[in-house]
């Protein structure tokens, strides 16, 4: 037999390898193998095994040097949803296998943490005499049966000297053990019992559960559209907020151990917060359905995550939450799958491979025979247009549990409060009055405007200067704590000037435009000097602890108003919460992107979910320049099914997606002349190797709409087609065969959701 193996080098193909008689036993699909390459020794996957007969003729192969581990990482049903996404994504295999398998489990060397543990001995005689000190320790060691050495020292103050004196007694053994790293081993979670259902909640868990009775039966492993899946088995469960779609989650969960099968539970990076992860790990901590949950995620260690996922792998952990690359967790057999806010454009990998995490959870699930659920109180439009079609089954929860009301939404017209105050507010009249009257009564406010920083731009009003960034096509942001202007695409720092910088003027009345929380919060502390505020986006959440420690003071009552970004806008139940405020609802209502409108909904309408989520119902103030637009109108009266009849028109006309598929085609470079050539030419080679595609939209190139981004511009072509799987393999091959200009770059990208 001979291996074939990707390695953990971008070149684009597989190299064949000898398998040595004292390595047969241990080569397999799936396993992690070190080779000889050239000169040096790399790392690789066997993702094959072949006859000798197939090996080509000529030089004798190489062999195989050594196997890492004890086991195959890659299970056959992982690696064929690896070649489905390299296909599909127009992405190399080799980048593909670099995210189903995260950095931490690829090491050569294992990545377990031993320590030692100190056990006590049986002893049948009397003790020998021992020191006070001695005794406590030994009782202590006797009591745990045994605990890390760097533990007993901590607790007790005593030395390592003494710990090795009752070792020289006979009564306990020092030695190295491998010490499993748990993020979350510190915190206890007090169990919690399923809850009642409602009708609604109840009708959409019974067709989960026959869903799953019914045995998994894997489908064909081709390359066909994700979104393909058949009904019965693709659920999307569009409940209202707070209408109870985790308590579904969790009972599914439930049902789905009892069949003897594990889970995933996909959710955004942003909604991943302690709040979260204590429902589902107090849920199966104890009971009939006592399991380890494992969590996948981006602020855990190198060390964690090693930890975690071979939990997954040995089969200890049969329920994982996670965000994005959990969907690849080795969970097996696979059950059931939850994309939890499934309309996210976070589950959307932004570098290569470009995949949809959504999209992705939807195809594995009919390739293992698994159940999915796509939860959402506003689906994506694609989603929703599936289960319209019956290509999904939809589940409807209409109302809140415990018969909350959904909360009063308030419009306030920007462009009034304007002329009478003389000047764009920070704060409308309503809106003041709204907080004051929440602080007099105890009850807490979020207060919602997804940018950072003071202000948006710098602007002199005599000679007409915007400070830009110097590597992109933007305004710096003022950040008024540090006196800083900075790039939000690229990072550039520079110091806020005192006067205008533009030669020959030097106006000290420069002006800084626009708002964003800093400013926000600036404005509260004048306003309430007595509330306790607290601000949460990226530039407050400097440490690993900082989410945790926020949420909790406000959870505890000790925050009155939380100013933050769209991290605060989903996930998050606080009773308490009674009042939420979004002080510029159309931010992101006109930028050059179809789906604006779409975001612009979903965010209202999640956000305004925070609210009334306890006895006293919920108030929401929408402060907006285009108050009458359809997407804050709708969100005003919580109404997904009329936006979606408005802008499922608009999609059709236009053939935008669901109506068909895009790929996006970016050319990049430091010379724009070059890359506009270079785009120009591209388009002319994808013309003519897309001619057989009746239905194909091919637009551009044209300049992206932000032009330039860390020194380098970009053009742009847009493909639209309703047959993506046969628009993937073109793009791959002009890929592969296409010889770019040096200095220029090409990327695809698959069922883009950012555009700009």
């Amino acid at each position: 037999m001979i291996a074939r193996v990707t390695l953990d080098l971008a070149l684009g193909r597989d190299f064949d390898y000898a398998i040595p008689p004292e390595l047969a036993d241990r080569v397999a699909v799936g396993a992690r193998v070190k080779v000889p390459f050239g000169a040096r020794q790399v790392l690789g996957c066997v993702t094959a095994l072949l006859e000798d007969a197939a090996a080509p003729a000529g030089r004798p192969l190489k062999p195989i040097l050594r196997v890492l581990g004890t086991r195959s990482l890659l299970t056959p049903r992982l690696l064929a949803l690896a070649r489905w996404l390299a296909g599909y994504y127009v992405c190399p295999l080799e980048r593909v296998l670099q995210t189903v398998l995260p950095e931490a489990v690829r090491r050569e060397q294992a990545g377990w943490r031993e320590r030692l543990f100190v056990r006590p001995l049986l002893s049948t005689g009397p003790l020998p005499k021992l020191t006070p000190r001695q005794r406590e320790l030994w009782h202590l060691i006797e009591e745990r049966r045994g605990l890390p050495l760097q533990e007993l020292l901590r607790l007790t103050g005593a030395t390592a000297d003494t710990v090795r004196r009752l070792e020289d007694k006979g009564l306990v053994e020092i030695a190295p053990q491998i010490s499993e790293r748990d993020p979350h081993a510190a915190e206890q979670f007090l169990p919690t019992e399923p809850l009642t259902l409602n009708p609604d909640q109840r009708r959409a868990l019974e067709q989960i559960v026959a869903a799953l009775d019914q045995t998994g039966t894997p489908g064909a492993a081709g390359g066909e559209d994700a979104a393909d899946a058949p009904a019965g088995r693709t659920f999307l469960l569009h409940g209202v907020t707070g209408s109870g779609k985790t308590e579904v989650y969790l009972q599914a969960l439930a049902a789905c151990l009892e069949r003897g099968r594990g889970a995933i539970v996909l959710v955004p990076e942003i909604a991943l917060t302690p709040q979260t992860i204590e429902r589902f790990k107090a849920r199966f901590s104890h009971g009939p359905h006592r399991t380890l949950v494992a969590v996948l995620h981006s602020h855990l260690s190198t060390g964690e995550r090693h930890d975690e996922w071979h939990k997954i792998r040995d089969g200890r952990a049969r329920i994982v939450i996670g965000a994005r690359s959990a969907v690849f967790a080795p969970v097996e057999p696979l059950g059931l799958v939850i994309v939890d806010e499934e309309h996210e454009h976070s589950y959307k990998q932004e570098e290569a491979p470009r995949y949809h995490a959504r999209d992705v959870a939807v195809w594995r699930g009919r390739q293992e025979g698994a159940v999915v659920v796509l939860g959402s109180a506003t689906p994506s439009l694609e989603s929703y247009f599936n289960a319209r079609r019956g290509k999904y089954t939809l589940l409807e929860l209409p109302v809140r549990v415990d018969h909350q009301r959904l909360p009063l939404v308030r419009v306030v017209d920007l462009r009034q409060e304007a002329r009478r105050e003389r000047g764009i507010p920070v704060f409308s009249q309503r809106l003041r009055d709204a907080i004051a009257a929440r602080l007099e009564r105890r009850e807490q406010t979020i207060l919602f405007l997804n940018r950072r920083g003071y202000a948006t731009a710098l602007q002199c009003p005599r000679c007409g200067y915007v400070a830009g960034c110097p590597q992109c096509s933007v305004a710096l942001t003022y950040h008024r704590p540090e006196q800083q202007l900075r790039c939000h695409l690229c990072g550039h720092v520079e110091p806020a000037p005192a006067v205008c910088p533009a030669p020959g003027c030097g106006n000290p009345a420069i002006r800084y435009a626009g708002l964003g929380t800093q400013r926000v919060e600036d404005t509260l502390r004048r306003l309430f000097p007595r509330a306790r505020i607290e601000r949460m986006d990226s530039d407050r959440l400097t440490r690993k602890e900082d989410y945790r420690r926020i949420l909790g003071e406000f959870r505890a009552g000790r925050t009155d108003i939380l100013v933050g970004t769209q991290m605060i806008a989903k996930g998050l139940h606080f009773p308490n919460v009674t009042l939420v405020g979004i002080i510029y609802a159309d931010l992101s209502l006109h930028l050059p992107d179809f789906r604006a409108a779409e975001r612009t909904f979903q965010l209202l309408t999640q956000v305004s979910g925070r609210a009334g989520r306890g006895d006293v119902e919920g108030e929401v103030i929408v402060q907006a320049f285009t108050p009458f637009h359809p997407a804050i109108q709708c969100a005003r009266r919580h109404d997904f099914a009329g936006f979606y009849a408005k802008e499922i028109e608009f999609r059709r006309q236009l053939q935008y997606p669901p109506w068909s598929r895009i790929a996006l085609v970016t050319l990049r470079g430091r010379n724009e002349d070059k890359v506009k050539f270079t785009a120009e030419h591209v388009r002319r080679l994808l013309a003519a190797a897309c001619r057989d595609l009746p239905d194909l939209i091919l637009c551009g190139p044209a300049p992206a709409p932000v032009p330039r981004v860390e020194t380098f511009y970009r053009y742009q072509l847009m493909l639209r087609t309703r047959h993506m799987t046969r628009l993937s393999p073109r793009l791959g091959e002009l890929q592969a065969q296409l010889t770019l200009p040096e200095g220029v770059t090409l990327t695809v990208d698959v069922d883009p959701v950012n555009l700009l």
